[in-house]
């Protein structure tokens, strides 16, 4: 059986080190707000609602990284994107959760309630599960627990 070449564990140190980067959300906020233009710290400061010695401590790391350039204008610090790759990227990923949600709403758009009056004492209605189609009335369809459909509940803006 052929094994795929050994990746150096040096390379994959540097890139488990780039994605813990953008594995922090105010970082990710950052990157938004600077995606059209280079913005002064001050801007950022007061756009993400945080102290400036956050805002500052997370724009370091990313320049450090390449991801973003510093230049200085007076007293000013400005910051901008270096590398544009770095919005591919994002886009990539969320494309990829925007597909797995859908995913996962189509599977409660397939489990339905109806309103029926069976009878309660006070003619109120009591809400029946329609069979679905493995046939198991008033249950989950088949995989949603396994694929974590209910766990997306709590993502879920309302209607």
């Amino acid at each position: 059986m052929n094994h795929p070449e050994q990746v150096p564990h040096e390379v994959v140190q540097h890139l488990a080190e780039y994605f813990s980067i953008l594995g922090e959300p105010m970082r990710l906020r950052l990157l938004n707000l600077l995606r059209e233009e280079e913005k002064c710290v001050q801007d950022l400061v007061e756009a993400t609602a945080t102290s400036q010695a956050n805002v500052s401590k997370h724009l370091k790391v990313m320049v450090q990284a390449g991801i973003l350039s510093r230049r200085s204008e007076g007293t000013q610090a400005y910051y901008k994107v270096e590398d544009e790759l770095i919005f591919e990227l994002c886009n990539l990923v969320c494309d990829r959760l925007a597909h797995r949600i859908e995913q996962q709403a189509s599977k409660f758009r397939a489990f339905s309630f109806v309103a029926n009056n069976v009878g309660t004492p006070n003619g109120s209605l009591q809400h029946v599960a329609e069979p679905h189609q493995n046939g198991q009335n008033g249950s989950l369809p088949n995989g949603m627990l396994q694929h974590g459909a209910l766990e997306t509940l709590d993502h879920l803006e309302p209607l």
